[in-house]
C-alpha cells in the first residue's frame, strides 16, 4: 500500500477491485483540511473514465504494470492477435479492451500493449500511424483554389479526409488522437 501522493500519469491502480489507468493527476490542498490527489483515470475492463477524489490519509494499491513492443498480426473475431517479434509468442486481446483504437490497427506494424500482472489489458497507440489509401474519389481539376478536401477509406476501414492530390495506393500519415491527415508517408 502505497500513499496517493505517490499516484503518477501513466500508472495503474487497484480502485474498487478494479486496475485502472491514471491519466491526470493534481495533488490539493484546501486551507487547514487535510489535502487529497484529483484523479482522472480510465477503468481498464470497461473503457469508461472516471474522476475521483483520493484523500491523502487513504491508501493506494498500486498494480504491477509492463509495456512490450508487440506487432499486431492478424484479427479473429472479437480477438486481435498480437505477436512478440522475437519469440512468436501469440497474445490475444478482447475487442472490448481495444474499443474504437481497432481502426488504427494495421497489421505488421509494432504498437505497446500494456500487462498487468502478466494479462494483457490494452493497447497504447503511437501518435500517428501509416496506412495504405484502399479507395478515395478523383480529384476536380480546377478545385484547387482553396484547400480542398476528399474523403479516402484506408486499409482498416478508416475514412479521412485527405487532399485532392491522394490516390489510392499513397502511403498517408494519420494521427490517432481524430484520425485526421498528416502527411504522406
Amino acid at each position: 500500500m502505497a500513499s496517493p501522493t505517490d499516484i503518477r500519469k501513466g500508472r495503474v491502480i487497484l480502485h474498487g477491485g478494479v486496475p485502472h489507468l491514471v491519466t491526470e493527476m493534481q495533488h490539493r490542498t484546501q486551507g487547514r483540511q487535510a489535502g487529497f490527489v484529483q484523479v482522472v483515470m480510465r477503468n481498464l475492463r470497461t473503457g469508461a473514465s472516471t474522476n475521483t477524489k483520493i484523500r491523502t490519509t487513504e491508501s493506494v494499491e498500486f498494480c504491477f504494470m509492463e509495456r512490450q513492443k508487440l506487432e499486431f498480426s492478424y484479427r479473429d473475431g472479437d480477438e486481435f492477435h498480437f505477436v512478440h517479434p522475437e519469440t512468436f509468442e501469440d497474445t490475444s486481446i478482447g475487442r472490448d479492451l481495444v474499443c474504437d483504437m481497432e481502426q488504427f490497427l494495421v497489421e505488421n506494424v509494432s504498437y505497446d500493449v500494456l500487462f498487468v500482472d502478466g494479462k494483457a489489458i490494452g493497447v497504447d497507440l503511437p501518435a500517428s500511424v501509416k496506412m495504405k489509401v484502399i479507395e478515395s474519389a478523383e480529384g476536380v481539376k480546377g478545385d484547387s483554389a482553396s484547400n480542398v478536401l476528399k474523403p479516402a477509406t484506408m486499409e482498416t476501414g478508416l475514412v479521412v479526409q485527405v487532399p485532392l492530390f491522394v490516390k489510392p495506393g499513397d502511403s498517408i500519415l494519420v494521427g490517432t488522437e481524430n484520425g485526421n491527415y498528416l502527411g504522406r508517408a
